[in-house]
């Protein structure tokens, strides 16, 4: 299981696009976006198909299927000490859209927000689309600790949004209760909005516990939005399904109100909240191998980039994307850029554009494909530097 065998390449470069197999030249091997190789669980599959079986697409709940949101609640409380009801979940199209919708909630043009740096580039998009102005807070590359110092000192009468992502993508950082409830703190001294980004939250390695963000503390609960998705962690990211969580109900009836989902202007295929219940509820040992298999690499990328020479790993604590430093004083596109050509790996630098400046000097790899393919992708990288 997740072998080469269980990769179809031929589906892969007519179907995966975002920068990946159908958007490159043969012969390049895409360890970009962060993806999976790997085909759905049978029992997403299967799933898909009995529910079509009776013919019927008709609408749904707007705030999304009964079922759908009990599945998304039970998986936050049983395995994130969460602390939901079926009534605290929206179903949205991917966690993306529920980034873009949460700060288009919280922020007024003018308004300002503050996120990590690096980080993913959403959270920049986010807030610029929504009219707001990005602060940013420093985070260290090497351990992933937020600058808190920095932190305080951004806030002040605009501030209305702190957005954090955890476990963070590109450092692979999962952040303590301890952590999450300085965050809590600050942002209640300030009556300020927490959004947590917890897309990742499934991928996290060595046993390690992890706890949503509105759990650790009342502050934490009382003035937050949690967004989750399904691409990562079951590889769906076609279907566009997500959910937003707030434990305040009112809240979140705002919410669905004014980002316009109830009424059929917004709205989620019921198909797709079908594949994600079906995920949580009956694609967990998939899941469990695919993460086992996800550690694996991880820990076989790191020895390898170790022994390098032209690199210095991180050893993520989760997601399946590394963040390497370049050693050999190549900026980040010029590392990209030359690795794409004389070792045809696509890579993403670490530049502003995707995350930020604080990314400078860095390049993120994902690897969950097959160990053979991230094996070779590796070898050609390290190799293009030494022909």
């Amino acid at each position: 299981m997740f072998s080469n065998n269980d990769i179809n390449f031929e589906a892969l470069k007519r179907k995966a696009y975002n920068g990946r197999w159908a958007t490159l030249e043969d012969g390049v091997i895409p360890l970009t976006a962060a993806d999976p190789d790997f085909r759905i669980a049978r029992e997403i599959e299967h799933g898909i198909i009995e529910y079509i079986k009776d013919g019927y697409l008709s609408y749904g709940p707007f705030s999304g299927l009964p079922e759908f949101k009990k599945s998304v609640a039970d998986h936050f409380n049983k395995e994130k000490s969460g602390n939901f009801s079926p009534e605290n979940v929206l179903a949205v199209n991917s966690a993306a859209q529920g980034m873009f919708l949460i700060a288009s909630y919280v922020l007024n043009p003018g308004d300002e927000a503050i996120i990590l740096d690096p980080v993913d580039f959403l959270f920049k998009k986010s807030v610029e689309t929504a009219g707001g102005k990005v602060n940013l807070c420093p985070v260290d590359t090497h351990t992933g600790e937020i600058d808190f110092e920095t932190l305080n000192s951004l806030i002040h009468s605009k501030t209305k949004l702190i957005s954090i992502c955890n476990p963070h993508n590109p450092l692979g950082k999962v952040y303590s209760p301890d952590v999450l409830r300085k965050v809590a703190q600050i942002a209640s001294a300030h009556d300020l909005w927490v959004m947590s980004d917890e897309i990742w939250s499934d991928i996290i390695y060595d046993n390690r516990n992890f706890h949503t963000y509105s759990s650790v503390s009342e502050e934490a609960r009382k003035k937050s939005f949690t967004v989750y998705g399904f691409s990562k962690s079951f590889g769906i990211a076609g279907l566009r399904i997500g959910a937003v969580l707030c434990n305040d109900v009112d809240i979140l009836t705002d919410f669905t109100e004014k980002s316009n989902f109830n009424s059929t202007i917004e709205g989620v295929s019921t198909l797709s909240q079908m594949a994600g219940s079906i995920a949580l509820e009956k694609a967990k040992p998939w899941y469990k191998e695919f993460l086992k298999h996800l550690q694996g690499n991880r820990d076989f990328a790191f020895n390898i980039l170790s022994h390098s020479g032209i690199v210095t790993p991180n050893l993520p604590e989760a997601t399946f994307v590394l963040f390497p430093e370049i050693k050999n004083g190549l900026s980040s596109e010029e590392f990209a850029y030359h690795v794409l050509q004389h070792g045809k790996v696509a890579i993403v630098p670490g530049s502003e554009r995707w995350f930020g400046k604080g990314a400078e000097g860095h390049i993120r790899i994902c690897f969950s494909t097959s160990q053979k393919i991230l094996e070779e992708g590796l070898n050609r990288m390290i190799s293009s530097f030494n022909d």
